[in-house]
């Protein structure tokens, strides 16, 4: 098994307390220790506004933190999980990507789905499209993009995009940059997944990663696709202490930190995101989780530790006792 982390950027409130000018150090430094301590890559969200709730807390731009991230590291992959389509023009998109691959010499992931956060969205002046048009969107998107490293060219001419003789140049160091499709809609974007996907990322709970599992396999069936050719991964919120009696006072403690800037309400309802989720208990409750995974095709795990800005001891006790077992 593979293991990402994401960097603490804000959108799940997990700067909080820290003076804006001193958060690039905090997230460069997150970064740093995960390139010294076997993780594969570093992650960011792409968002502008914080969740459970918009607040003014700060949503760091995540293209920007890629850049960021390429010049200051050398070895971890960098990706986002994930980019929506449609906050940039997609030839537009290929272009950011391949100089940020450059950057980072050829490490770059590109995560993309179809988008979800309505609030941030009208926000923003995009609108908010129906399902169908943002996964139209994604499909095209993605084509775009495909020519566009491979080719150093596009021209397409689409429902939703058109591009003519656009350039890519120069193009990614590796004249492609790995696919990750995120989302489980079953209809469309598992079909998209199974059409253009290096990696997927879905549900990764047991019974939801295995009937997604499932459908994806059954698309990569209808178009002839060879379904082991396809990287699945999932996301974990990570809660990790060497007794369940400890790990409840952690939970605890987050929800009343939440509860500090979005009210009782809203902090017991994200914690449901935590609560009896895979990546939550002791080191070996949680290798005994993701095991199981494993045994289901889960080869990339993606975790979030939602205190890392402020404590890495929970960062540490994975490092030392999860990896190892899972390697």
């Amino acid at each position: 098994m593979r293991f990402g982390m994401f960097i603490p950027q804000g959108w799940r409130l997990d700067l909080v307390g820290i003076e804006p000018s001193a958060q690039w150090q905090t997230m460069s430094s997150v970064a740093g220790a995960a390139e010294k301590n076997d993780w594969d890559s570093v992650w960011v969200y792409d968002h502008f506004h914080t969740v459970p709730l918009p607040t003014d807390e700060a949503t760091h731009e995540a293209w920007t933190l890629v850049s960021a991230l390429a010049a200051t590291t050398s070895r971890v992959d960098i990706g986002q999980m994930c980019t929506a389509m449609s906050y940039r023009n997609p030839m537009y998109l290929a272009k950011v990507a391949a100089t940020a691959d450059l950057i980072s010499g050829g490490r770059v992931q590109m995560g993309i789905g179809g988008g979800w956060y309505e609030h941030e969205w009208r926000a923003y002046g995009y609108g908010f499209p129906s399902a169908g048009e943002r996964l139209g969107r994604l499909d095209e998107g993605v084509q775009i993009m495909r020519r566009a490293w491979a080719d150093g060219r596009a021209t397409f001419a689409g429902k939703h995009y058109t591009v003519d003789d656009a350039i890519c140049a120069p193009r990614p160091t590796n004249g492609s940059i790995p696919l990750w499709i995120a989302g489980g809609g079953e209809r469309k974007t598992l079909r998209i997944a199974a059409q253009h996907a290096d990696y997927t990322n879905f549900d990764g709970t047991p019974d939801g990663f295995a009937h997604k599992s499932q459908v994806l396999q059954q698309h990569c069936a209808d178009i002839g696709r060879d379904f082991d050719a396809i990287t699945r991964s999932a996301n974990y919120n990570v809660i990790l202490a060497e007794s369940a009696a400890e790990v409840d006072r952690k939970l605890d403690d987050l929800q009343a930190t939440y509860a500090k800037t979005v009210g009782d309400d809203m902090a017991a309802a994200t914690m449901g995101a935590f609560r009896g989720m895979p990546g939550v208990g002791t080191p070996e409750q949680v290798v005994e989780n993701l095991t199981a995974l494993a045994a289901q095709g889960m080869s990339y795990a993606i975790c979030y530790f939602p205190n890392v800005a402020y404590d890495r001891g929970d960062v540490e006790l994975f490092e030392q006792q999860v990896m190892p077992a899972l390697r």
